[in-house]
């Protein structure tokens, strides 16, 4: 019996389906509809509402109305302060690690609690469909969706009571669906454009001899349908008499973003659309807008597709010309302007043959089928969207998993000690593609402690990173020499913006160079203080082995060094390593010589050989 399901936990509706012997299908309420809007109202009166019944009630009385919030999962208050819809939420105070709504009955609530109603609703209508309980879920997320937002919407699985299997990117889901693992597309490069109603990704996938992979994926995790609804929301609402939205009445809000929602929809399949908006205390508004009008109108919106697929497409190396096909996922691309949009940016016809609203769902309850048992002979591979490195001395990133970096994956690299008798090692985690620590994003320390007291460079400390399937991070710091662990599992800090998100990616191309320059600068300083820690040790040490000619030839060398250190010539600072490398060479070739004569003392060469 049919018991795993597939969730698409979306910014505007969620669905759940289900699949058996390589078919799915959408499970849906008793109008017929499988859409559930993700919508949660609070009203006066204390009861609570939930998708079709909460947009119904929030036109007609007073309450908090609470839209989109995938938007904020695994994100900060500060967020949701910057958030430039028609906000009809009322954000809570408090700790600003978590965005948290304060909702009628002096309640609060946060994205994730929502989320988990949603998806406890969806649970329901499979259970009841399927005559029994859900076994395991697979839930969808978009491909942009970074660690601290794929733990949130774990998060949210496991309060909902569900047995999340994985999570699953969504154009990943959306390929599934539409069979591109069929052998009649083997060898084949896609790209899947999947604008929600909050959300937008556009990736790259591949599929090759059994295995189905993501070869880039770019997006904006503050675009979507709604973008468009707050457009033409706002122009009803300075046709009524409010050029500023800020502390209207909520009721007045919703019934303006209804109005637009609806007016958008009709655009995708009429020329010309007549536009009622009667708000109480304001001039009512009849106009008649022409698809056209509506397309300049949102023009400014639809531009912000284009810097995703440019990134998109480049980090795939390819060109419109090597792609077999371009598939559309999400309702907002019913849009004819959108499809002309995709039509012009790829130069080829969109794949039309699914259902954009549900073809999601289908991809997930598919991928539920083949880790519930089912025989689909398939292999997933999505990709991590930032660059996964630890801080290196000088607060330079060493990147260990690399952007669109296939997962699950594992990586490992050694550090070695830096100073005499080091008996410990921190490790900072960090997310990001600069070449500064500053520059990125923080995830994670700890700290490796009874490391053997050794000479600077002779302890050796191996770093693991662990990416699971659902794109969550686990470090682990071994040391060699005596099997001493320390390991973190990275959680989400909820503190980025989309907007900060976006940059970083943007900033890593703007200041690829300068970045590159710096990290070479700070490289040079930290081997400059190696260098010149070493060669002051030996002067103490061993200085007698040199006339005093040659002391002080390494020690005027030595001085030199340290000025460059401190300056901002890598160049110079290279040039004076090397001549202090040369003036060094023979004093290192006599204590080499002393060190083994020492250790030759009293022994024969016999027992050497």
């Amino acid at each position: 019996m049919e018991r795993a399901v597939g969730i698409d936990l979306g910014t505007t509706y969620s669905l759940v389906a289900t699949a058996g012997k390589g078919a799915a299908r959408v499970l849906r309420d008793a109008n017929g509809d499988g859409r559930f809007p993700s919508a949660a109202f609070f009203g006066r009166n204390g009861k609570d509402a939930l998708g079709w019944d909460a947009l119904h009630r929030a036109e007609h009385e007073d309450g908090d109305l609470l839209l989109s919030i995938k938007r904020f999962m695994g994100r900060g208050a500060h967020a949701a302060r910057q958030d430039p819809g028609l906000r009809s939420f009322r954000l809570a105070a408090g700790d600003d690690r978590m965005v948290r709504f304060h909702v009628e009955g002096d309640r609060t609530v946060t994205p994730i609690e929502l989320s988990a109603r949603y998806l406890a609703a969806l649970k329901a209508r499979a259970e009841q469909d399927l005559g029994g309980p859900v076994t395991g879920a697979v839930i969808t997320v978009p491909a942009y969706f970074d660690d601290a937002q794929r733990q949130a919407t774990k998060d949210a699985g496991k309060l909902a009571g569900l047995n999340v299997l994985r999570l699953l990117a969504e154009p990943t889901a959306a390929a599934v669906a539409y069979g591109l693992d069929r052998p009649e597309h083997d060898n084949g490069r896609y790209v899947v454009f999947d604008l929600g109603g909050g959300t937008f990704d556009v990736s790259v996938l591949a599929f090759e001899r059994g295995v189905f992979q993501v070869l880039a994926t770019s997006g904006d995790t503050a675009l979507g349908g709604d973008d468009f609804d707050l457009v033409l929301a706002r122009m009803l609402l300075r046709d009524a008499g409010w050029d500023d939205p800020a502390g209207l009445p909520r009721v007045l809000l919703n019934q303006a973003r209804a109005a637009a929602k609806a007016a958008k929809e009709r655009f995708s399949t009429e020329e010309r659309v007549e536009i009622v908006f009667a708000p109480e205390g304001g001039r009512p508004v009849r106009r008649t807008m022409t698809r056209q009008e509506f397309h300049v109108l949102v023009d400014p919106v639809l531009r912000r597709c284009r810097a995703p697929c440019e990134a998109a497409m480049r980090d795939a190396g390819l060109t419109g010309a090597d792609l077999g096909g371009v598939i559309l996922v999400g309702g907002s691309t019913r849009m004819p302007v959108v499809r002309a949009f995709v039509r012009e940016f790829f130069g080829r016809e969109p794949l039309l043959d699914a259902n954009p609203d549900e073809v999601v769902a289908v991809g997930a309850a598919l991928q539920a089928d083949l880790l519930s048992g089912g025989d689909r002979d398939m292999l997933l591979l999505d990709v991590t969207p930032l660059s996964l490195g630890v801080e290196t001395m000088g607060g330079v990133v060493d990147k260990i998993i690399p952007r669109n970096t296939s997962i699950p994956a594992r990586a490992r690299t050694t550090f070695t000690t830096y100073a005499d008798g080091q008996t410990g090692m921190d490790f900072h985690v960090v997310q990001g593609e600069r070449e500064k620590v500053e520059d990125c994003k923080s995830l994670a320390r700890f700290k490796l402690s009874g490391i053997p007291p050794m000479a600077a460079g002779i302890g050796r400390v191996e770093v693991t990173y662990a990416l699971d399937a659902d794109g969550l991070l686990t470090v682990t710091a071994r040391e060699t020499t005596t099997g001493r662990t320390a390991s973190v599992e990275v959680k989400p800090s909820y503190g980025l913006t989309d907007a900060e998100v976006e940059q970083m990616l943007v900033d890593s191309m703007d200041f690829a160079e300068q970045d590159m320059e710096s990290r070479l600068l700070i490289e040079g300083r930290v081997e400059a203080q190696r260098i010149i820690d070493a060669t002051r040790k030996a002067l103490r040490e061993d200085g007698a082995m040199l006339s005093a000619a040659e002391r002080r030839s390494v020690e005027d060398v030595t001085a030199q060094l340290e000025v460059a250190k401190n300056a901002r010539d890598r160049h110079e600072i290279t040039r004076l390593i090397d001549a202090l490398d040369h003036a060094t060479a023979e004093f290192a070739r006599r204590r080499m010589g002393a060190s083994i004569q020492s250790a030759l003392k009293d022994h024969s060469i016999r027992e050497f050989t």
